[in-house]
């Protein structure tokens, strides 16, 4: 796959080492504040959400003589700069660190319900069957606008909100009402559509029942539309670097579908899957209770908005770079097409396979997005304005440093997990799932958990990297990247079936999900260098390596922490075996790996370091 050329680059390309070949002239109504790249902020933010006030991130002290320490100090203490009409700048860490606990609690409480629907209908067909259905509308949206909301979008917003002279309201106007009736036209064709798309990612065979995935996607396809308008709302949000009301809303969702399992729960009998009845009273509180906590999360997120001083009202008139908008769009409606094929090959290979599969493959990658979704995701959520900004500015040294600083921060946290995760995803599972009394099913889980706990970095680095092409205007780089991650999933997927046995199926594909990201990392790697220059790498690389040594080292601790426990306690393993591996192979390898990196002095990781020395000094 050939590298993207310059000409779809919409901003100048820099040489390595060398000025932006054209410079914008400052302009008058936006004058510059003493630190480079800042604007001043339009409106005051509103009260009790995260717009704080600039607050640096503290500076890792440098070692006598090392101008490299010196840079990492300078690099940590730089600021989120206020970007047209954000609320005012705050720290990385401290913007991530507010959205992590957040999503934190929305990956517990997510997950909580997810775990609590395995309990009730355990993994079968009925499960199978929700969670195929279940996935049909995220697929649907991400086709429609997710991607393209979730990552070209805030660019955008950016933008226009530096250049207007309203702050970019009538932009965002506009942009609501085409958002909008293209949400109400997406999700009507989808809900008649419904037998086609069952048919499209599954297959039909003894492990599969299309009948009760069309009938469940009735009830669930009507949350693209909310889907939809949760994400433009969130995304202006964060465009004005409000963060707390996008990242909360999924909390509510979650707590709606809890309260709607526990309605399941105390209905007689169980789903009817021959015949598949519409009117089933289990059908219609599971397909509706699970659409309504969607519905909530969207609407929740309104007021919030509103505090901003915006105001909604239909636009119809057309604004031109609402034509460059959807260039991008048509770029990222393709890469989110191309990434379904994947999904779909993936889903049709495990619905072929033994029953259960499927939702044994869900949960596992459910299980690793979490570490992701608290840490990369908040790292790669609060640095994307000021990545857009530096990137409006035509700052493109300052866009590789956001870039190195996210990467290696995403890398100090997210590669000790999957160390972990590798060595106690059995025991894990075995905890959360075996609850039942049967763990043959948990231990599934586990192993792959265990087979593909390696993905969780690449995965990180790959969001990252597609996420600075989007703050470059790009969005044709990411679109080829994920043909090339794609097509390595699709063969690796079909080859599954011909080298494994249908029960060891689900295994090979949870590698092969985490391996294409591997794939996408080299290749964005490659592509970012030949638009950006050096990237870092040498800064880059030893954090990894120390990292790397600590986690391997500590994993192996956890390992034998697990063995130790499994030897102590006879029989059987079933959840206490579970909770006892999980919390031994935790602690110890936990502190292992950290006080190697301590020793081991990774820099990104002193200021945590110091900040919890500072709150033992204070005890």
């Amino acid at each position: 796959m050939p590298p993207a050329d310059d000409r779809t680059q919409q901003i100048p390309r820099v040489e390595p080492g060398g000025p932006p070949r054209s410079q914008p002239a400052p302009r008058a109504a936006q004058p510059v504040s003493a630190e480079r790249g800042t604007v001043p902020h339009r409106a005051t933010p509103p009260p009790g959400w995260h717009a704080a006030e600039t607050q640096p991130i503290p500076a890792v002290l440098p070692e006598p003589g090392l101008d490299q320490a010196a840079e990492q100090a300078e690099e940590q203490t730089r600021v989120l700069r206020p970007t047209g009409g954000s609320g005012g700048g705050k720290s990385l860490l401290r913007a991530s660190g507010s959205m992590a606990i957040a999503t934190l609690i929305s990956r517990i409480t997510g997950f909580g319900w997810k775990i609590l629907l395995a309990l009730i209908i355990g993994f079968g067909v009925e499960n199978d069957s929700f969670t195929v259905a279940n996935t049909l509308p995220n697929s649907i949206f991400e086709l429609l606008l997710g991607g393209v909301l979730t990552s070209v979008v805030v660019p955008v917003l950016v933008r226009a909100a530096k250049s207007d002279a309203d702050g970019g309201e009538a932009y965002v106007q506009r942009l609501l009402t085409i958002s909008t009736v293209l949400l109400i036209v997406g999700t009507t064709i989808s809900v008649i559509a419904a037998p086609a798309l069952t048919w499209l990612f599954i297959s039909d065979g003894d492990s599969s029942n299309p009948a009760l995935v069309t009938a469940f996607s009735y009830l669930l396809i009507p949350q693209i539309f909310f889907y939809g308008i949760s994400a433009l709302v969130g995304a202006i949000l964060q465009s004005k670097q409000i963060f707390s009301p996008p990242a909360w809303a999924p909390v509510v969702n979650n707590l709606v579908v809890l309260a709607t399992l526990g309605v399941y729960a105390s209905l007689p009998g169980r789903i009817s899957v021959d015949p598949v009845r519409m009117d089933d009273a289990h059908l219609l509180t599971l397909g509706i209770g699970v659409t309504l906590g969607v519905t909530v999360q969207s609407l929740i997120q309104i007021p919030a908005l509103r505090r901003t001083g915006f105001t909604f009202r239909w636009r119809w008139e057309w604004d031109p770079r609402l034509s460059e908008f959807g260039g991008l769009t048509l770029w990222m409606v393709g890469y989110v097409a191309v990434s379904q094929v994947g999904l779909i090959a993936l889903t049709k290979v495990a619905t072929a396979a033994d029953a259960g599969s499927y939702s044994i493959y869900t949960y596992s990658w459910m299980l690793l997005q979490l570490p992701y979704g608290v840490i990369g995701f908040s790292v790669m959520t609060a640095i994307l304005p000021r990545m857009s900004s530096a990137a409006a500015d035509h700052d493109y040294p300052r866009v590789v440093q956001d870039l190195s600083l996210g990467n290696r921060l995403s890398t100090v946290a997210l590669m000790p997990i999957s160390a972990v995760m590798t060595v106690l995803g059995v025991p894990l599972a075995l905890a959360l799932f075996s609850l039942k009394g049967s763990a043959t099913d948990a231990s599934s889980v586990g192993l792959a958990i265990a087979v593909s706990s390696f993905g969780v970095l690449p995965y990180a680095i790959t969001m990252m990297q597609m996420r600075t092409f989007n703050a470059l205007k790009d969005a044709r780089t990411p679109t080829l990247i994920m043909v090339v991650m794609t097509a390595a999933k699709v063969v690796m997927a079909l080859l599954t079936p011909l080298v494994l046995s249908p029960q060891d199926v689900v295994y090979g594909l949870a590698f092969v999900n985490s391996f294409s990201f591997v794939v996408g990392w080299l290749v964005g790697e490659a592509w970012l260098r030949r638009r950006l220059g050096p990237l870092g790498s040498a800064k880059f690389l030893a954090t990894l390596g120390k990292t790397l040594l600590a986690s391997v080292l500590g994993g192996l601790a956890a390992w034998g922490a697990t063995t130790g426990v499994d030897a102590l306690i006879p029989g059987p393993a079933g959840a206490g075996t579970g909770w006892l591996q999980l919390l031994a192979g935790t602690i110890v390898g936990f502190a292992i790996i950290f006080g190697l990196m301590a020793l081991l002095r990774v820099r990104e990781l002193e200021p945590a370091i110091g900040r919890l020395t500072a709150l033992l000094r204070r005890r």
